[in-house]
């Protein structure tokens, strides 16, 4: 009797495993969507050169904080540190195509901590819908806002997925 049961347990487990492993992706998800990382061109530099002069740009100014709300400064929100710490250190500013629209990938971490607590900011080809993805160590958190009439995209989640893959895919994506 026991053998019957082992046996009909390990038969049911594979089948299991077999169909797990077969499901299709979500029509929206991150690993359906397109991305690629596009040739450097003066879009990427719209608002700076460098993620500094980003965050100061006058387009950008109060924009990058209410992305982040409550989480922009430390001891606010669930980012003990403050969103705002995740662009101390900041990499190279990009091109991302990502589902046939062009975003401006802005990426930064913690100096003392970017192999653990980085962020990906995506900007939408004139700044009315951002989107972010903040790593703070296992835990990703995601953010999106719009402006001037625009509302962010729902699967802001799935982009920013995409978005990253896709720097990954080309040099790594954080500084």
């Amino acid at each position: 009797m026991r053998q019957w049961l082992f046996g009909g347990f390990l038969c049911a487990s594979t089948v299991l495993s077999a169909t797990a492993c077969t499901l299709a992706p979500e029509v929206d998800s991150a690993a359906t969507i397109s991305s690629q990382v596009l040739p450097a061109d003066a879009r990427a530099l719209v608002y700076g050169r460098t993620v500094s002069e980003m965050l100061q740009s006058s387009e950008l100014r109060d924009k990058i904080p209410a992305l982040f709300g409550a989480d922009w400064m430390p001891g606010r929100g669930q980012i003990a540190s403050g969103a705002s710490a995740f662009f101390e250190k900041g990499g190279p500013l990009r091109m991302v195509r990502i589902a046939g629209n062009d975003y401006v990938a802005v990426t930064g971490c913690v100096a003392s901590a970017c192999p653990t607590r980085r962020v990906l900011t995506l900007i939408a080809e004139g700044g009315s819908s951002l989107l972010a993805r903040l790593d703070d160590g296992a835990v990703p958190h995601y953010y999106a806002f719009g402006s001037g009439g625009v509302a962010p995209p729902g699967n802001a989640a799935a982009i920013a997925d995409a978005g990253l893959r896709a720097l990954q895919r080309v040099d790594g994506a954080y500084p």
